[in-house]
């Protein structure tokens, strides 16, 4: 019986598969890349065509030698790592190293794990897509070039331990033009005028916003302009004098792709986009499930197609049928359209099996799992679903001169709401009031006149859902990079966080600044967008890899050039804290590294005393006095600690506010669950609590 020898890139996914295939096949994981560029040069010899000089990555060589012995005693050895570029890169190192001949058939791909798949994709394995690596290494190479010509500049000229990165550069761009934007903004004043209004039949009462008058809008912009209408309208009769009925209705979003996955999962459940891929990764490559072993549970979570099998999508129709009737099944199958450019490998973020409901699986997942998994399900069967239908009903009410407009709408049919609505970035987006039955020429009985004040409001700070939205729309980054670009620039300092906010720090502006004035390229959205669909164009063969390299580079080096002689030392000034140095008394300044804001003493380097920097909640310890301070775990769980730690064991999940409990004297914190939030007591041994809104 012959050996097979199946190299993926993890252990879960390696366990996942080894369940699918018989006895003669060995599942090995290469955990990830087994070769990179070296991190102490450039790696790439420009001269020489951008030849890559690729080593075994640190601590690989044990695994490498395993793989090397496994595939001699193998027959065949099939390459199954992700169906991706990056993947497609991870197996052609992998055949160069066991001395594969890459245009044997020995890459096999597929979009999910599960048995049918698997099978199908061991019958029909492929020779390696040297085009899809050649994207990669471009790609790889680009980011390379850039990384270690620019950063060394930036040590000279800003300060050491700086860095610049190709894609990374513009996103942190966008931010700062964002921020620049907000800071200029000038409010303007405008007014509004609610009637609230009562049907004295029905005892019903609802709002009507003033328009202006019959045939006119009015704009109003001042409290002089209020004030005129509403001498005008004294004593006035309000009369319905027009009612128009209708109907409209509203279809599903399409099933997710990796962008809106990690938006939606940022609206609904608070994730970063780093741990939406995390728990998703975990999800395509296998859980152990009560009762069946490990599985597969969605779709490759890499991609930017909302394409559906017609495997998938008559098991969803028949789903839908059985478990909500006849009615909530469209006549035609949904189809969704990719946006343009969309690579089409892949079919959408689905789950692999829809009758594994979210509850049925919930005890075998982690939490984080479960939330991403039953988001996943829910959008997918959702968007299958028919629409809902909804009964509208705008008024017209004169009073005076003057017009007043009501709308509403009911829902009459709720379709695929039933199940799941997507979420919107927007909280304050307007919604629709109930409006009681009328009748033309009726009228109706004035509670009161509200007139409001308003200003124009700034353009919103990025969030993580908006950005990659943004970043989607303006073509940078694929549906892989999205979360990386995110993380690094919040990591090297240049970005942080505030609340879900994404906001530049002074670092992040000085070095967006000099970008913008000296590599108006790097940063510039439409030059990295190009850049990203010439990648696409070697993907598919169309364009060559080195000639993309050297369109860049020629034109980069010059820049370099002109920017070193342009650019003076520029000093970034430390803020300044009020903690004192312990060592030498000296204040403290905050300083920005890799893992977020901690604080060094200046004095650097004679003193080297360096401390984290913790937020301070404004409320004392209530077992020893101290401070309580916002803490991370190793994990990067946020906490609540006593700055007295390990002396003093106050520790808590649940924020403490500035309220002491009225029926022990305790502190009180407030714990969040779901849509609902609660003020209790911390003593365990009080049983206060109150609704927070109370």
């Amino acid at each position: 019986m012959p050996n097979y020898l199946v190299i993926v890139e993890s252990p879960a996914k390696a366990k996942t598969i080894k369940k699918y295939l018989g006895k003669n096949y060995k599942v090995l994981a290469s955990m990830g890349h087994l070769r990179d560029l070296p991190k102490s040069q450039m790696g790439v010899d420009i001269e020489n065509n951008f030849e890559p000089k690729y080593i075994t990555i640190r601590g690989k060589g044990e695994l490498l030698s395993q793989l090397k012995k496994e595939a001699k005693n193998s027959d065949k050895v099939f390459l199954a790592t992700d169906p991706d570029r990056e993947g497609e890169a991870i197996s052609w190192h992998l055949a160069t190293v066991l001395n594969i001949d890459k245009n044997q058939k020995c890459r096999i791909v597929f979009n999910e794990i599960t048995k049918p798949a698997i099978k199908n994709a061991i019958k029909s394995p492929r020779p390696i897509d040297q085009d899809l690596v050649n994207a990669q290494q471009a790609r790889r190479i680009l980011d390379r070039i850039v990384g270690y010509k620019l950063s060394p500049l930036l040590w000279r000229k800003v300060r050491k331990g700086l860095s610049a990165g190709r894609v990374q550069s513009v996103a942190t761009r966008l931010i700062c033009d964002r921020e620049e934007e907000i800071e200029s903004f000038v409010p303007q004043e405008y007014w509004s005028i609610l009637a609230h209004l009562v049907d004295e039949k029905s005892g019903s009462s609802f709002e009507a916003k003033f328009y202006g008058m019959k045939k006119e809008k009015i704009e109003l912009k001042s409290e002089e302009d209020v004030k005129s209408i509403l001498s005008s309208l004294k004593d006035a009769q309000y009369v319905v004098t027009q009612i128009k009925k209708g109907q409209r209705s509203k279809a599903p979003a399409p099933p997710f792709i990796t962008s809106t996955l990690q938006q939606e999962a940022s609206r609904k459940l608070g994730f970063t986009s780093q741990r939406t891929m995390m728990a998703a990764q975990q999800l395509y490559e296998g859980v152990d499930i009560k009762g069946l072993g490990t599985v597969g549970l969605i779709t490759y979570m890499r991609t930017d197609s909302t394409r559906i099998s017609t495997e998938a999508q008559d098991a969803a129709r028949e789903y839908i049928r059985r478990k909500y009737g006849s009615e909530y099944v469209p006549e035609e199958p949904r189809q969704y359209k990719s946006k343009k450019g969309a690579q089409d490998a892949h079919e959408a973020i689905r789950p692999t099996d829809i009758s594994l409901e979210p509850m049925q699986v919930k005890d075998s997942l982690k939490p984080d799992q479960y939330k991403l998994y039953k988001l996943i399900w829910e959008r997918f069967i959702a968007s299958q679903m028919s629409s809902a239908v909804f009964d509208t009903l705008s008024v017209d009410i004169e009073a005076n001169d003057y017009l007043f407009k009501a709308s509403g709408s009911n829902v009459r049919f709720p379709g695929f709401m039933l199940l799941y609505v997507e979420g919107k970035d927007d909280a304050d987006e307007e919604k629709e009031d109930r409006i009681p039955e009328l009748v033309e020429n009726q009228q109706l009985k004035l509670k009161k006149l509200e007139p409001k004040q308003h200003f124009t409001q700034p353009p919103p700070r990025y969030t993580e859902a908006t950005l990659i939205k943004a970043l989607e729309e303006k073509g940078i980054g694929r549906p892989s990079t999205y979360a990386p670009i995110i993380t690094t620039i919040i990591s090297r300092g240049y970005v942080e966080r505030e609340k879900k906010q994404l906001k530049p720090t002074e670092l992040g502006r000085i070095i967006t600044d000099i970008m913008k004035e000296y590599f108006k390229d790097i940063v510039d959205v439409e030059f990295t967008a190009n850049m990203e669909q010439q990648l696409d164009e070697v993907e598919e063969g169309n364009k060559e890899w080195v000639e993309v390299l050297r369109d860049f580079y020629e034109p980069f080096e010059n820049t370099l050039k002109q920017a070193e002689a342009k650019i003076g030392p520029i000093e970034i000034q430390e803020e300044v804290s009020d903690e004192k140095c312990e060592k030498c008394g000296r204040n403290m300044v905050i300083k920005h590294g890799r893992y977020g804001k901690f604080l060094a003493c200046p004095g650097f380097p004679e003193c080297r005393n360096a401390k984290p920097l913790l937020e301070n909640t404004g409320v004392n310890c209530p077992l020893c006095g101290g401070k309580i301070y916002i803490k991370k775990t190793k994990k990067g769980k946020k906490y609540y600690g006593c700055e007295n730690n390990p002396k003093c064991e106050f520790m808590s999940w649940d924020e403490p506010v500035k309220e002491f409990c009225p029926q022990c004297g305790g502190i009180l914190v407030k714990k969040t669950s779901g849509k609902n939030a609660v003020v209790r007591c911390f003593n365990k041994e009080c049983n206060y609590e109150r609704r927070l809104d109370e």
